[in-house]
């Protein structure tokens, strides 16, 4: 099993866009195989600053999510009109 990490920094006044986008998704990945759980989390220091953290059977499993047409169309949204800095993502392995 892993554990992948997920930072994000949104645009202020985004906060709720990122959140509801972030629902749409979880829907989606709880039919991706290898799949586990996934939660977000917003840091009280920061508003703007968010951490997914999401568990997977295995590394192939998440690299097949991340190579997917849906995680790049909703990458694509938040680049263009979300996010205010790359997205950062840290992969540990148990």
């Amino acid at each position: 099993m892993i554990t992948v990490g997920m930072d994000y920094h949104v645009l202020p006044g985004k906060q709720r866009d990122f959140e509801e986008k972030f629902n749409a998704v979880l829907t989606a990945l709880r039919g991706a195989p290898g799949h586990n759980d996934s939660k977000l989390f917003r840091d009280v220091g920061d508003d703007c600053s968010y951490l997914i953290i999401s568990d997977w059977s295995d590394e192939n499993a998440f690299g097949e999510f991340v190579r997917s047409q849906a995680f790049r169309d909703v990458t694509n949204w938040g680049k263009e009109q979300i996010l205010s800095d790359r997205p950062r993502h840290k992969v540990y392995k148990h």
